[in-house]
Formats: structure tokens, C-alpha cells, sequence
């Protein structure tokens, strides 16, 4: 499957000075964030869970085939199952998550229908972090940047509260279309980042290339 932007940013991003124990990538896809973290961190339990059978297949053989199969494990699961079956706490939860908004409409309304079911809700998505994240622990999404702002509100319902907020453009001219929010359970006034992808097409800016050089082959 083809990796997006959207997850090797976060995964690249996503602070890890807490030197976490456990890790939990929620929606996991082919698993690329959570190989991520296992490259970047120490973590001795890199968990994933991903309900997509084929994704989950493929997600389980990347891990298999990665040189930290022994600290990565997928769940082939829904999150609503998985909160209420696992008693784990984890030190860092983080989530590309599927979404779906109206930007996404096509003009075929059974693929629009497929991808609107396949979205996480938000709501379920922050409440179930806040019943699997440990107590110091950092809760780490990528969203749409005209949802940051809903976001932030549902999270401060269960006590999370954002204390990293980048804002993410393709170009210096285009509009913000992405937001990377880490939220944890201590109300502190968020620190505010920006990052700009490109220069021009397929000319990357230094901090683009700075952050993500280590997860490609060519940068």
C-alpha cells in the first residue's frame, strides 16, 4: 500500500523524551508509524491494531520483516473491543486516524459510503484513549486543520488537554491543511509550531527534510 505523508509526519514528530515504556498505534494501517517509534525509541511494547483484514495481514508481515519484530504486535481488533478487553496502560497512544469530511465527496457515492464507514469517529477515538493512556502519558493525532479546533473541545471532556500543536502546509502560499496535536493530562499552555512541506513541487524545505530524513531512502 502506498505510505502517506499524513503518517510519517506524526510518526517523525511525535515527542518521545518521555522515554516511553509502551506504545499504541491506534488505526495502524500497514503499520508505519508504529514502525516509526519502534526505530526511534526504546520502547520495549510497540502495540498496533488495525480491524482492516488486508491491512491487518499486511501490517503483521511489515513487523515480521522489520528489525524490531520482537517489540512490535498487531491486534486485529475494533478499538471498542480493544479498550474493553485490554487492561494495559500505555505511555504513548497515537493515531492517524481515518477521517471523513465533506472536502472527500466524489462523485461515486459507494466510495464515498465505504470511506465514511471506515472513519473514526473522534469522539470514540479520544475516549478511548483516555481510558488506555497512562496517567503521564502522551496521546498523539493528525487531523484536518479545520478540525483542530472541535477536537481540542471533545478531549478536554475526558481531561485531555493539548500541550504541542504543529500546523501543517504543502506550500509557504497554501492554506494549513493538517494539524499534529499531543494532548496528555496536565492543563499547561500549548506550545505552537508550524511546518511547510515544499518550496516548490517536489522541492522540500529544510525543516520538512530535517524531520524526515531518517524514514526515507531518498531525502
Amino acid at each position: 500500500m502506498k505510505i502517506g505523508t499524513d503518517g510519517v509526519l506524526l510518526g517523525a514528530w511525535v515527542s518521545i523524551k518521555g522515554k516511553p515504556y509502551s506504545i499504541l498505534d491506534i488505526g495502524a494501517g500497514t503499520g508505519i508509524i508504529a514502525l516509526q517509534l519502534a526505530q526511534r525509541s526504546k520502547a520495549e511494547m510497540v502495540d498496533a491494531i488495525e480491524i482492516d483484514e488486508n491491512a491487518y495481514e499486511q501490517c503483521v508481515d511489515n513487523f515480521e520483516n522489520s528489525p524490531w519484530s520482537d517489540r512490535l504486535f498487531c491486534y486485529h481488533a475494533a478499538l471498542d473491543e480493544f479498550v474493553e478487553e485490554i487492561d494495559d496502560k500505555y505511555d504513548l497512544i497515537i493515531s492517524n486516524p481515518p477521517f471523513y469530511t465533506e472536502d472527500y465527496k466524489t462523485t461515486d457515492e459507494a466510495r464515498d459510503m465505504a470511506r465514511f464507514n471506515d472513519a473514526l469517529p473522534f469522539d470514540e477515538l479520544i475516549e478511548s484513549a483516555s481510558h488506555l493512556l497512562s496517567d503521564e502519558g502522551i496521546f498523539a493525532v493528525i487531523i484536518p486543520r479545520k478540525e483542530e479546533e472541535n477536537f481540542i473541545k471533545m478531549a478536554s471532556e475526558v481531561n485531555l488537554f493539548p500541550n504541542r500543536i504543529c500546523r501543517v502546509r504543502g506550500t509557504e502560499t497554501a492554506e494549513e491543511k493538517r494539524s499534529m496535536l499531543e494532548f496528555s493530562f496536565e492543563k499547561i499552555s500549548p506550545k505552537m509550531e508550524n511546518l511547510t512541506i515544499e518550496t516548490s513541487r517536489h522541492n522540500y524545505t529544510k525543516e520538512y527534510k530535517n524531520l524526515v530524513q531518517d524514514f526515507y531512502l531518498k531525502m
